[in-house]
């Protein structure tokens, strides 16, 4: 399937058959991406309407999870809406902001050297507006609500773990948790998430569908197998996950992502090129790196400028990926025959 090109053309010597199969080779699991354990940095934030103004007061939540490793901490945005998160592992996060009484939004931060200043710190704005708002249905499953709160400090004390990067304390409160309340899908949904990030897919698929199994309509549960399913290379089986995945969240980047990246895989690169175009709207900088599956299909299409694009902006959103010098490579030889 991935070698099927409509006609072929060379460039600076080098097949688009050929680079075809490079791309596949670095592209295979995009966002399971080992960040630097060695510096740490500062996320310097600051989120504001539409319009540049600080909410007036209210409550602003800020969570940071890692979005490709073991990752969570919590903070509270002041009243200018200005939030750090500090001694951070250089990678790629996830910041949810959710702001009382107004909703909810996410986007993806890198945290790295191109990004950080002098004195390595990285700051971020979020422009907060109606379009950014995630909806999806707020209602609490009674599987959630039964769960006792013992449990629920188990899991507390887990996410505590995740901010130390003690993955294994976090690990066996997540264990201690769902043996207290075997019903708590938000823990099992955890167990599963740090499994998938540690390249654990079989034992992550078990633990969403462990989730599933209490609370069948949850919708992190359905998100996560879908991309694990993804990642295992079980595509028709993922196709109907992340196909309701868009269904229940449309705002959703991710959901958009694994759903293009779905069709992609099944050779339906009209409807895989729709949603992986949906998902860079929603979060240009996405972890799933949209850019590179596009880039795939308009180098089956001979379509070298559109390639060009995506492999140029993907270098200005993730210049300290380990994919990078490869995707420059690559742009540097698509560039002479433009």
């Amino acid at each position: 399937m991935y070698y099927n090109v409509c006609r072929s053309f060379r460039i600076s010597g080098v097949s688009m058959r050929g680079i075809l199969s490079f791309l596949i080779l670095i592209l295979a699991h995009p966002a399971i991406e080992a960040p630097s354990a060695e510096a740490r940095y500062e996320l310097a934030g600051k989120i504001l309407q539409e319009d540049g103004i600080p909410y007036p007061a209210t409550r602003i939540d800020v969570v940071l999870n890692g979005a490709v490793m073991p990752y969570h901490a919590e903070a509270l945005a002041g009243p200018d809406g200005q939030f750090k998160f500090k001694k951070l592992p250089a990678g790629t996060y996830m910041l949810i902001v959710n702001i009382s009484r107004v909703g909810e939004t996410r986007k993806t931060v890198e945290v790295g050297p191109s990004f950080a200043d002098s004195r390595r710190v990285v700051e971020t704005k979020l422009l907060f507006g109606r379009a950014n708002i995630l909806t999806r249905n707020q209602s609490v499953s009674a599987a959630e609500l039964s769960v006792p709160q013992k449990a629920k400090k188990e899991f507390i004390q887990a996410l505590e773990c995740t901010a130390r990067q003690d993955i294994k304390g976090a690990i066996e409160h997540l264990k201690k948790a769902v043996e207290i309340a075997p019903q708590f899908v938000a823990a099992w949904n955890h167990l599963g998430t740090i499994a998938y990030q540690s390249k654990e897919f079989e034992q992550a698929e078990k633990y969403f569908r462990e989730a599933l199994k209490h609370d069948p309509d949850s919708y992190y549960p359905i998100v996560n197998l879908g991309g694990t399913l993804l990642s295992m290379g079980r595509f028709e089986e993922s196709l109907p996950l992340n196909t309701q995945s868009v269904e229940k969240m449309p705002g959703d980047a991710l959901a958009h992502s694994q759903l293009g990246q779905n069709y992609f895989y099944l050779g339906q690169l009209d409807a895989a090129e729709n949603h992986l175009k949906q998902a860079k709207s929603l979060d240009p900088g996405h972890f799933s790196y949209p850019q590179l599956f596009l880039l795939q299909i308009y180098a089956r299409r001979n379509q070298v400028p559109e390639a060009i694009l995506e492999m140029e902006e993907f270098l200005k959103l993730h210049p300290d990926s380990s994919r990078a010098p490869r995707v420059r490579e690559l742009l540097q030889k698509a560039r002479t025959i433009q």
